[in-house]
C-alpha cells in the first residue's frame, strides 16, 4: 500500500532533489564512517600518549616511593614507623603472593601483570620491587586521579574538526552531483519543451474532429459506418483527454485556484457518461454506488482527478473487466479488475513519464497531475494493487466535504 501526503515539485525537480538526498545521505554516512574510524584512531593516539606521559611521572614517583619504603625499612624503631604518604599520589604494597601489605588507595589493584592501566576514575602504576622484600613487599602501586583534560581537547578537536571536514565534502559532493545530472535535466527539459510545444497544435484539430462526430447524424448510417465514427469518437476522446492532461500541465496549474463546492456524484456521473466509450471499446463496465458529496475545490482541478483515475482503470483494465467506483462524505474509491502492479512498484506510480505497460498510450503524467492536486489540497490518497487482479485508489476527503454519509 502506497500512502501520499506530503508536499512535493516538478518531476525534474524532485527527481533530481531525490538523487541528490540519496547520493548525498551515501556519501555522508561514508564520510561520516571515515571520520569515526580517524576520529576513534586519533582518540587512541592521544590516549596512548597520555598513558606515555603518564608512566614516565609515575615511575618518577614510584622510585621515590620505594626508596622511603627502603629507609622506612631500616628503621631501629619499629614502634615510630609511618608508612610513607604523598600528596601527589597514593600508593599500597603487596606481598609475593599478591596479598595487600598495606594500602592508602581509593581501588584495590586489579592487574598485576600491567604496568600502567585505567580503573574507574583513577590510573595505576605497578613497579615489581627487588627481591630484599623491603617491608615485605613485592609489588608497589602508585595511584593519582586521571587529568580528564585530554580527553574534553581530543574530543573537541574531533567535533570542530570533523564538523568542518564534513561541510567541506558535502560541498564538494553536491557540486560533483550536480555535474553528473546535469544530462538527466537536459534530457527532462527537452521533453517538458516538446510537450510544450506539442499541445499548442493539438486544440483545434481535436475541437473541430469531436464537433463533427457529434452533429453526424448515426440514424442514416450503415452499422458499419457507425463502428468506424464509433472508433473515430473514440481515438478523439482518448486525444482530448491526453490533451487535457498537457495543457494543465504547462497551463492551468499555474493560474490561481479558483475554488467552489462541486457536487461529486454529479461530476462522476458525468465523466463516467464521457469515458463510457471508451470503456465500451474494451468491454468494461461502470458500476457505481454514488452517495450526496460535495468538496470545496477548483472545478478544473478536480475533473483532471477524476478523468485520470477513471482513464486509467480503464487503460489497465482487462478486457470485459469492471471499473467500481463509490463516493461517500468521506471519500472516492476507484478500484479495477485489471493487470495491476507489483508492489515494488507502487511508489513508482506517481512519478511523471512512468507507464508500465507499453502498449498502453500516453506520456505518463495523469497520476503525477493527480498527486500535484492531492497535495494541494492537503487531502489524501492509498493506493493499493496486486499483480493480475486489479488496482484500488482511495481519495480520502479530510476536509472540505458537505453533508452525505
Amino acid at each position: 500500500m502506497l500512502v501520499l501526503k506530503n508536499k512535493g515539485t516538478s518531476l525534474h525537480r524532485r527527481s533530481e532533489r531525490s538523487s541528490l538526498v540519496r547520493f548525498l545521505a551515501l556519501y555522508i554516512t561514508l564520510v561520516m564512517l571515515l571520520l569515526l574510524l580517524l576520529g576513534m584512531l586519533h582518540y587512541k593516539s592521544q590516549e596512548e600518549l597520555m598513558f606515555s606521559n603518564q608512566r614516565t611521572l609515575l615511575a618518577s614517583y614510584a622510585n621515590d616511593q620505594y626508596k622511603a619504603i627502603q629507609e622506612l625499612h631500616k628503621e631501629y624503631y619499629p614502634e615510630e614507623r609511618t608508612y610513607p604518604r604523598s600528596s601527589h599520589f597514593r600508593s599500597a604494597i603487596h606481598d609475593l603472593s599478591g596479598i595487600e601489605v598495606f594500602s592508602l588507595m581509593k581501588h584495590k589493584p586489579r592487574h598485576f601483570g600491567r604496568d600502567i592501566y585505567r580503573i574507574e576514575d583513577s590510573i595505576h602504576f605497578l613497579k615489581s620491587l627487588d627481591e630484599n622484600y623491603y617491608l615485605g613487599a613485592k609489588y608497589l602501586f602508585i595511584e593519582v586521579d586521571e587529568d580528564f583534560t585530554w580527553k574534553d581537547n581530543v574530543i573537541q578537536d574531533i567535533m570542530i574538526y570533523g564538523t568542518l571536514t564534513l561541510l567541506v565534502l558535502a560541498i564538494f559532493g553536491f557540486f560533483f552531483l550536480s555535474i553528473f545530472l546535469r544530462p538527466m535535466r537536459d534530457s527532462i527539459t527537452l521533453l517538458d519543451d516538446f510537450i510544450k510545444d506539442t499541445t499548442h497544435e493539438l486544440n483545434t484539430p481535436i475541437s473541430a474532429i469531436l464537433a463533427n462526430v457529434e452533429m453526424m447524424d448515426k440514424s442514416v448510417m450503415g452499422q458499419k459506418n457507425q463502428r468506424k465514427l464509433a472508433r473515430i469518437n473514440i481515438a478523439a476522446k482518448t486525444v482530448s483527454h491526453l490533451y487535457q492532461d498537457l495543457t494543465y500541465l504547462t497551463l492551468s496549474h499555474h493560474r490561481k485556484s479558483k475554488d467552489e463546492w462541486i457536487d461529486l456524484k454529479q461530476l462522476i456521473q458525468d465523466r463516467v457518461e464521457y469515458f463510457n466509450i471508451l470503456a465500451g471499446s474494451k468491454k468494461i463496465t461502470f458500476e457505481l454506488d454514488l452517495k450526496e458529496s460535495a468538496l470545496f475545490i477548483d472545478a478544473v482541478k478536480i475533473a483532471r482527478v477524476l478523468d485520470n483515475l477513471i482513464s486509467n482503470a480503464i487503460k489497465y483494465n482487462k478486457r470485459h473487466g469492471t471499473i467500481y467506483i463509490v463516493l461517500r462524505k468521506q471519500y472516492l474509491l476507484v478500484r479495477d479488475t485489471g493487470i495491476g502492479i507489483e508492489s515494488k512498484q507502487v511508489n513508482e506510480i506517481f512519478e511523471r513519464y512512468t507507464r508500465f505497460n507499453a502498449s498502453e498510450g500516453g506520456f505518463g503524467i495523469g497520476l503525477n497531475i493527480v498527486k500535484s492536486i492531492i497535495i494541494e489540497y492537503d487531502l489524501k490518497i492509498n493506493v493499493e494493487s496486486i499483480l493480475d487482479q486489479g488496482t484500488t485508489i482511495r481519495v480520502d476527503f479530510l476536509k472540505g466535504t458537505l453533508d452525505g454519509e
